[in-house]
């Protein structure tokens, strides 16, 4: 009953005064830990929510560690494309190569995808590919804090999470994929001060017994079922995740199918208000109108065939908030997504800079969004309603 009453009162607390988004030019507290001049090590664990519902929820995190991270081994996975299908184990600690042999191929999504690490506690999700050019230099600064877009940061899996609170990204996959293929991303965001939870949908997924593309739109509830298990986390002293949780600076972000379930986690009723999303190749909502107040920054290929850029296009209009679109030229639906591809660090900036502003309330990471986010001939950046 105690957990109980905590968990209503934070929830009551995050509430208080707040709508299902928040609209202002500064969507944070006043009151936050400054954003991460340097990066952090990341680590990474896995449990599941209801285990023994209907719909179990496996879950991946990403998260900041205090190097060094002593716990566990690394273990070297090359990342070679974009997105897709990934494989990942209840387990913590470990994640287990798919039932198929080499590159799969994503219905939702164009391109092969890279095939996850077969062993070992932790994924180093440094890029193999070729490099893309780096975009650093004078007159032109790197993503803050920098960890370079060419090689990412190991994972140690269950090393302890690093002092202080952190805010949190719900990542949501798409169609026949899973979490792990999303590392070269997500473990970025991680090493820049944020705690990323990915959860593994029940009938979606990569290895859904039965696969049904139309329970995406069953997929925003699982999505806030998530975080009310994470504020039950947060309120549980000594919990080894909860206590690093700021329930109160939460975003949500997905790709394709996953970016569809980002918008319709506007439409419910949210246990805490959502401060920010960020929607790649998505835009249709799977439930309902969906105009957010919240900033929104939506990642589209200007030759996606799968979802057509004009869905997001649309999506983008309809916000009432702060809004962005980075249009990648010539791209298709997520190639830009790995490490070594054009577009992919424009990608990584644009997005760090975007949750460092939303949830930190960097106004540094705001000014830098327009020059990061533009490449001639790779990228287009635009905004509406944005802050000064």
């Amino acid at each position: 009953m105690r957990g109980e009453r905590l968990v209503a009162a934070l929830t009551t607390a995050l509430l208080a005064g707040c709508g299902p988004a928040v609209a202002t030019s500064d969507p944070v507290p006043a009151a936050v830990r400054p954003a991460p001049e340097r990066p952090y090590a990341v680590g990474m664990r896995q449990f599941t929510v209801d285990p023994d519902g209907p719909r179990p929820l496996p879950v991946t995190v990403w998260y900041p560690v205090d190097p060094p991270a002593s716990p566990g081994r690394a273990t070297g996975v090359p990342s070679r494309t974009a997105p897709g299908p990934a494989a990942e184990s209840p387990s913590p600690g470990t994640v287990p190569a798919p039932p198929s042999s080499g590159p799969a191929v994503d219905s939702h999504s164009s391109g092969t995808v890279p095939t996850p690490p077969s062993s070992g506690p932790a994924v180093d999700v440094t890029s193999h590919a070729a490099p893309a050019p780096d975009r650093s230099g004078p007159g032109r600064p790197a993503v803050a804090p920098s960890l370079g877009t060419k090689t990412g940061p190991r994972v140690w899996a269950g090393a302890p999470v690093a002092a202080g609170r952190f805010p949190v990204v719900v990542y949501s996959h798409g169609l026949r994929s899973l979490p792990a293929l999303h590392a070269p991303l997500t473990s970025r965001w991680a090493a820049a001060g944020l705690v990323v939870v990915a959860p593994t949908y029940p009938r979606t997924n990569r290895r859904a017994r039965n696969f049904s593309r139309d329970d995406v739109r069953n997929q925003p509830a699982d999505a806030w079922r998530l975080v009310r298990h994470l504020v039950g986390l947060s309120t549980r002293p000594g919990d080894p995740l909860g206590a690093h949780l700021a329930m109160d600076r939460l975003a949500a972000a997905g790709h394709s199918a996953g970016g569809h379930t980002t918008l319709g986690m506007f439409v419910s009723a949210p246990p805490v208000p959502l401060r920010a999303a960020i929607v790649i190749a998505g835009g249709r909502p799977v439930i309902g109108p969906v105009r957010p107040l919240a900033p929104v920054l939506f990642v589209h290929g200007t030759a996606d065939k799968i979802v057509p850029q004009s869905i997001g296009r649309a999506a983008y209009a309809r916000c009432l908030g702060p809004a962005a679109f980075l249009s990648l030229r010539g791209q298709g639906h997520g190639e830009y997504l790995g490490p070594g591809r054009p577009g992919f660090p424009e990608v990584l900036a644009t997005t760090t800079d975007f949750l460092r502003w939303t949830l930190y309330g960097d106004r540094a990471a705001l000014r830098r969004l327009p020059a990061d986010a533009t490449t001639p001939g790779v990228t287009a950046f635009t905004t509406r309603s944005f802050p000064a």
